[in-house]
């Protein structure tokens, strides 16, 4: 599978995956037609599949245009997001495959920056939309801190290290400051926003990231750090220090950043 970036709006990011066998292709979070309709003449490919992490506009917000142009496009979205993801075709269940071309994937139900938040996996490759970001989370619209804790370390956070994860924005640069502000020490942070500055001066972009560099630079997968619990303590001396509630006020903290 062939994967292209597509920068659409002021900072997000669709996906356009191509099928090398049959030249089909699905698009992950097309916020906005123009753009998609552009890379899919380049690529030479037929649009057969929208896959939506989750209903916020800017992820859906090229549906209505795209179904224009394929009538018989699929859009996948999970089951709970019936009504708020426009033109959808597909209601994801527990154990539903996806599938362009003779690409099949699978999906991550992921509730906490929505209540359908889902995560898409083609083998070791994963679409997380607004849910982890590089070196950092979406913010928690419609679920709760113990949700997104689980979210990102005990479904997305247990994929295989080499997983390549690619997100919904590109806030890199500022997620990294803000990891720096409660773990100064840790140099891997450090390293990382030098070469995201690199990237971005250069005009590419910081996606996608991996597994691996998540656990050593997102602070929301890092709760167990103790450089972080004791920021978390110098600001909120009342936490107690579980995983979840290191994870809370890390959120509320970033909210303010």
């Amino acid at each position: 599978m062939e994967i292209v970036t597509i920068p659409c709006l002021q900072d997000n990011f669709a996906y356009l995956l191509i099928c090398p066998k049959t030249g089909e292709a699905g698009v992950v979070d097309p916020s906005e037609a123009d753009p998609v309709r552009k890379e899919i003449k380049r690529q030479n490919v037929k649009l057969t599949a929208i896959l939506n992490t989750h209903h916020h506009w800017d992820h859906v917000g090229g549906n209505k245009e795209l179904k224009a142009d394929y009538s018989e496009l699929k859009i996948y979205g999970h089951a709970s997001d019936r009504g708020r993801i426009p033109e959808q075709t597909e209601f994801l269940e527990d154990g539903d495959q996806v599938q362009f071309g003779e690409q099949s994937g699978s999906f991550l139900h992921n509730p906490g920056h929505t209540s359908g938040a889902i995560t898409y996996l083609f083998g070791k490759t994963a679409f997380t939309g607004d849910t982890l970001f590089a070196a950092g989370c979406g913010r928690l619209f419609e679920g709760t801190p113990e949700q997104m804790h689980d979210s990102l370390n005990n479904r997305i956070g247990k994929l295989p290290d080499r997983t390549e994860l690619y997100f919904g924005h590109e806030y890199t640069e500022n997620n990294l400051r803000f990891a720096l502000s409660v773990e100064s020490g840790n140099t891997e942070i450090n390293k990382k926003l030098a070469d995201v500055k690199v990237l971005r001066s250069s005009g590419k972009f910081s996606t996608p990231t991996t597994i691996a560099e998540e656990k050593q630079t997102n602070p929301f997968l890092r709760c167990t750090s103790s450089e972080i619990k004791d920021t978390v303590k110098s600001r909120d001396p009342d936490n107690d220090l579980t995983e979840k509630e290191v994870f809370r006020t890390l959120r509320e903290l970033k909210d303010v950043f």
